[in-house]
C-alpha cells in the first residue's frame, strides 16, 4: 500500500469517526424525531384499520339484507307451490339462487374484512406497545443524560474549587511563614536591646526570677541618715 492509499485510508478513517460522533452528538434529537415518524405512521395505520372496519360492517349489513331477502322470497316460493304455480315457484327460486350468489360473495368479503381488521388490530397494537416501550427507555436515558451532565459540571466546578482553594492555601501558608519571619526578627531585635544595658539585662533576670530589687523608701533613707548621725 503506497503513501496515497494510506491516506485515503485516513481520511476515510477520520470521516467515519467524524460522522460517529455527529451521530451519537444528535442520538436523541434522531430519536425523537424517528418516534414521531413511528407515530405519523401508527396514526395512518389506525386510519387503514378504521377505514376496513367501515367496510367490513358495511359488508355485514348488506350480507344480512341479502339474507333477509333470501328469506323473503323463499316464503314466496313456498307458497307458490302451495297454490300449485310451479312456474312462479321456479322464477322465484331463479331470483333466490341469484341472491344467494350474492350473499356469498358478500360473506366472503365480510370474512376477508374480519380477518384483515384483526390482522391490522394486532399490528397497530403491537406497534403502539413497542412505541410506549420506546418513549419510556427515551425518557429514562434523557434523565440520565441530565444527570450525568449536572454529575460533570458539578464534579469541574469541584475540581475548579479544590485548585483555588489548594492556591488560597499556598498564599496562607506563606502569609504565616512572613508573620513567623516578623515575630522572630522583633524577639531578637528586642533581646539585642536588651543585652546592650547590663543593668537592665540583670533587672529582667531578677524579675523573671521573681525577685524584685528593693526600691528606695522613707524608712530606708532615715535609717541611713541615723547611721551617718551615730558616727
Amino acid at each position: 500500500m503506497n503513501v496515497w492509499s494510506k491516506l485515503l485510508t485516513a481520511m476515510r478513517g477520520g470521516a467515519h469517526e467524524a460522522g460517529e460522533a455527529l451521530v451519537d452528538s444528535q442520538a436523541l434529537r434522531i430519536l425523537d424525531q424517528e418516534i414521531r415518524d413511528a407515530d405519523a405512521e401508527l396514526h395512518r395505520s389506525r386510519e387503514a384499520l378504521a377505514n376496513i372496519m367501515a367496510k367490513q360492517k358495511l359488508a355485514a349489513e348488506k350480507l344480512s339484507k341479502v339474507s333477509a331477502r333470501i328469506a323473503e322470497y323463499e316464503q314466496y316460493a313456498l307458497k307458490a307451490l302451495e297454490s300449485g304455480n310451479e312456474t312462479l315457484a321456479r322464477e322465484v327460486a331463479e331470483k333466490i339462487a341469484g341472491l344467494e350468489n350474492e350473499a356469498k360473495l358478500e360473506s366472503e368479503q365480510a370474512e376477508a374484512y374480519a380477518t384483515s381488521v384483526a390482522n391490522l388490530r394486532q399490528a397497530v397494537q403491537q406497534a403502539e406497545g413497542n412505541i410506549k416501550r420506546l418513549k419510556q427507555q427515551v425518557d429514562v436515558v434523557k434523565a440520565t443524560e441530565s444527570v450525568q451532565k449536572a454529575q460533570l459540571a458539578v464534579s469541574q466546578r469541584y475540581g475548579g474549587s479544590q485548585a483555588k482553594m489548594h492556591t488560597a492555601l499556598e498564599s496562607l501558608e506563606r502569609i504565616k511563614q512572613k508573620q513567623a519571619e516578623r515575630g522572630a526578627r522583633m524577639e531578637a531585635a528586642a533581646e539585642l536591646a536588651v543585652e546592650g544595658s547590663p543593668d537592665q539585662a540583670l533587672e529582667e533576670k531578677l524579675r523573671a526570677a521573681g525577685i524584685t530589687p528593693a526600691s528606695g523608701s522613707a524608712d530606708s533613707v532615715l535609717e541611713r541618715l541615723k547611721q551617718r548621725s551615730d558616727s
